[in-house]
């Protein structure tokens, strides 16, 4: 049954992943990589198990102390997952991976979503799968 349940959540993420970025961008490029492997995955679910929203960090190997996050996603937007989600990502960058610092990738127009909880902007803007990006960070 645990191996079950395993899969079913495996499966969700894949689905959120692919609605979002696939179906809602429309950004085609393999999503899934080796560095699922290495990430430590945040998800928030509704009752039925759905996954709601997603992220997954790790750390940044040419950043000592510094976790990256991506692929960080809401399918219930204006219903305060997306804070959620994000609160929850912070705090398991401190606990489960001592983070000093976190890094992301903003699309441009999640810019502000970012700096509400702290993040700074770091860069100047990049294309990134045809998308506007820039580069934040938040020190912890």
């Amino acid at each position: 049954m645990i191996v079950h349940n395993f899969f079913n959540k495996i499966n969700e993420i894949l689905r959120a992943r692919a609605d979002v970025f696939v179906g809602e961008e429309k950004i085609l490029y393999p999503d899934a990589d080796e560095v699922d492997y290495k990430s430590l995955h945040v998800f928030c679910t509704d009752p039925t198990g759905k996954v709601t929203a997603y992220l997954r960090m790790f750390l940044k190997e040419d950043e000592p102390g510094t976790v990256q996050m991506g692929r960080v996603l809401t399918r219930v937007h204006g219903t305060g997952a997306g804070r959620k989600l994000l609160n929850a990502g912070i705090q398991a960058s401190r606990e489960c991976l001592n983070a000093r610092k976190i890094y992301v990738e903003s699309q441009k127009h999640a810019e502000g979503f970012y700096a509400k909880a702290g993040f700074e902007v770091t860069s100047e803007d990049f294309i990134e799968a045809g998308i506007p990006h820039v580069q934040m960070r938040l020190m912890l």
